[in-house]
């Protein structure tokens, strides 16, 4: 999969602490989690669901390497195949998920592929690629946090109108979320949002989102309170994250997701114990000193952890 990196990008912003979207949400959604992806490191199995995610979003960006006029569906189901054996030649671990004949859950190859051929379809009812010219796709945005860290992430789609509008756009595998529950969604949106507007100095006009699980598009038209606001989040976040790695707090945060994690044989909410954090991981990682040795503080929750910063 291609990508655009930020222009701006820095060798000391590159070593700077960053935050994603994604880890954001980890952390807002379980402390221990967090520090397992970001200080720890620990390696995760592919997933079939996250596999099938990646294969779509790179079928959707190649698409566009095609001449308007030739961006159709049967043309992005031909990509399917190649853009499979080119994620498994990056990462090989992706070939072991059919290993026994079907993934995890008993899906063989052809229904998993099958399940993604529909996602792509889907994607043609909601917009018509060949009236569309990207400006940048899988485009690398980074802005740095005076006193925080380097917000960073990757937009799937940037589409730039002829007045200069900006409109973010992200591919979403999954199904839309109910009324009420989009929080999460477009907490990510907002981050990106930001990002742009402290990048580029101008605010982007619309965040879409385009669920191709169910054919459902979540738009928002952020201002600049708005992305103030997500400003004043994430540095409340960030501060979060300095407190648990300054106390060792990375407290378990017990939830319906837990059983898709693949960390539980290490979680103390199922009877595990984390490993001792690396030498260095925190300084390099987080910014924050080595803790003098003791025990981890991460213990089944009864409460919220250190700083926790709600979706």
């Amino acid at each position: 999969m291609t990508t655009t990196t930020a222009p701006d990008a820095s060798p000391a912003a590159l070593r700077a602490p960053a935050l994603s979207p994604s880890r954001a949400s980890d952390f807002m959604r379980c402390p221990l989690l967090f520090r397992f992806r970001v200080v720890d490191r620990l390696p995760e199995p592919p997933a079939s669901a996250a596999a099938r995610g990646t294969l779509v979003h790179a079928v959707l960006e190649r698409l566009y390497d095609a001449p308007r006029g030739e961006r159709s569906r049967e043309a992005a189901e031909a990509l399917l195949p190649v853009e499979w054996d080119r994620l498994v030649e990056a990462e090989p671990r992706y070939a072991t998920l059919f290993d026994e004949g079907g993934d995890a859950a008993g899906t063989t190859p052809a229904a998993w592929l099958g399940r993604a051929r529909r996602l792509v379809g889907t994607y043609f009812t909601l917009e018509d690629p060949n009236r569309l010219e990207p400006a940048a796709r899988e485009l690398r945005v980074e802005t740095p946090l005076d006193d925080g860290p380097v917000l960073r992430g990757i937009v799937d789609r940037l589409d730039v109108a002829p007045d200069g509008a900006l409109r973010v756009v992200d591919y979403k595998t999954g199904r839309a979320p109910g009324p009420g529950f989009e929080a999460s969604a477009l907490f990510q949106m907002r981050f990106y949002g930001l990002v742009l507007w402290r990048e580029r100095g101008e605010l982007p006009r619309m965040l879409q989102l385009l669920y191709l699980g169910d054919g459902q598009v979540l738009r928002a038209e952020p201002g600049e309170r708005e992305l103030e606001a997500t400003e004043t989040k994430v540095r409340a976040l960030w501060s979060a994250i300095q407190d648990a790695a300054r106390t060792g707090d990375w407290r378990p945060r017990r939830s319906r997701l837990c059983g898709w994690c693949a960390h539980q044989a290490l979680c103390p909410e199922f009877g595990g114990t984390p490993p001792v954090i690396p030498p260095g991981a925190l300084r390099e990682r987080l910014g924050v000193d080595e803790r003098a040795p003791g025990p981890s503080t991460a213990e089944p929750a009864d409460g919220p952890a250190v700083g926790a910063v709600r979706a």
